[in-house]
């Protein structure tokens, strides 16, 4: 059985569906993708739905289909660098695995892996290994192949933090940054906790995009895709005029360099345990605090979902209890 289905990229795929097992193709036209799919129904009626793929995947093993996926199709991706450095540590650490050839690759094989991962690092760690995996199975197998990989089950990844900026922890970060070398870890920090911005969007911050009257920064390019303009606080505003324009980036770093960078910055400070992804968390927080609606902290955050949000949303329980012992406003 043939269906049809457009894709997210535009692009339409085919599948042909046989006794448990299937091919598929993506096109540009969908009547190319129709005629495909015909022929296919064609070839699995006469037994030969898979030769074809059995034998382009025969001499190709999973650190093939890896590498080749790393060197053509990863340095489009806007995570590039980091997708290189995961299945550069894949092909490095998990030598035995990758040898396994793809025609004898079974789901069994991935889950044995998947499992032994598990032991190893945390479950987003497997998920987004395995999501790599994916992607360069299906695309060395491109013509058509099952990707075996794909009915892997992933693992539940649940990696919500409530971890909060407490007591003088914020003044020793602003420190550790002054006695630093790196002269825009500082601003970087004061903007995480000011805008709610990803490190890739600071990162990405442009001049151009910058409207210092109407105290507002665009962002062509986020990481879901849609472009969104920031409302700046007076300590952003105040802190984008006092950077240098040496660059046409706001921020000139790379994300290694802020990785870095912050690491140490938090060892100086001596704050455990806090993450650089932390500090949207706090931006968040701080932005209900102030008595925004979530409507209004999603306009500033980005985030597509309000569900999304408040997962980001926590509170700090001695505000609350503040609140709930102030007295009552006369009448």
């Amino acid at each position: 059985m043939a269906t049809i289905n457009k894709r997210p990229s535009g692009k339409w795929q085919a599948t042909v569906r046989r006794e448990g097992r299937s091919a598929s193709k993506s096109f540009t036209k969908r009547a190319d993708a129709v005629k495909w799919a015909r022929d296919a129904e064609l070839r699995a009626e006469r037994g030969h739905l898979h030769q074809q793929e059995r034998a382009q995947a025969g001499t190709t093993t999973l650190s093939d289909a890896l590498t080749a996926f790393r060197d053509t199709v990863v340095p489009t991706h806007r995570s590039a660098d980091r997708e290189q450095r995961c299945i550069d540590a894949m092909l490095k650490h998990h030598k035995s695995f990758m040898r396994l050839r793809l025609d004898t690759l079974t789901a069994v094989d991935v889950c044995k892996w998947r499992d032994k991962r598990l032991s190893q690092v945390s479950p987003s760690t497997v998920v987004r290994e395995l999501t790599l995996l994916q992607s360069s199975v299906g695309h060395a197998l491109e013509a058509g192949a099952v990707n075996v990989v794909q009915q892997v089950k992933r693992p539940r990844v649940d990696d919500r933090r409530e971890r909060r900026l407490q007591a003088d922890e914020w003044d020793r970060l602003m420190q550790a940054c002054d006695q630093g070398r790196n002269p825009f870890m500082r601003s970087l920090l004061v903007l995480a906790v000011e805008t709610a911005m990803r490190r890739g969007e600071l990162l990405a911050m442009q001049w151009q995009h910058i409207d210092l009257q109407r105290c507002t920064v665009l962002l062509p390019k986020t990481k879901n895709g849609h472009a969104r303009t920031v409302p700046l606080s007076p300590t952003a505003v105040q802190t984008l005029i006092e950077l240098p324009r040496t660059d046409d980036r706001v921020l000139p770093m790379s994300a290694d360099c802020v990785r870095q960078g912050f690491e140490r910055v938090r060892t100086r400070a001596g704050v455990d345990d806090l993450r650089l992804h932390d500090l949207r968390h706090e931006a968040v927080s701080r932005l209900v605090e102030r008595g925004l609606t979530l409507f209004e902290v999603q306009q500033v955050s980005g985030h597509r979902t309000l569900q999304m949000l408040q997962r980001y949303v926590h509170l700090q329980a001695a505000d609350i209890v503040a609140k709930l012992h102030a007295p009552l406003a006369a009448d």
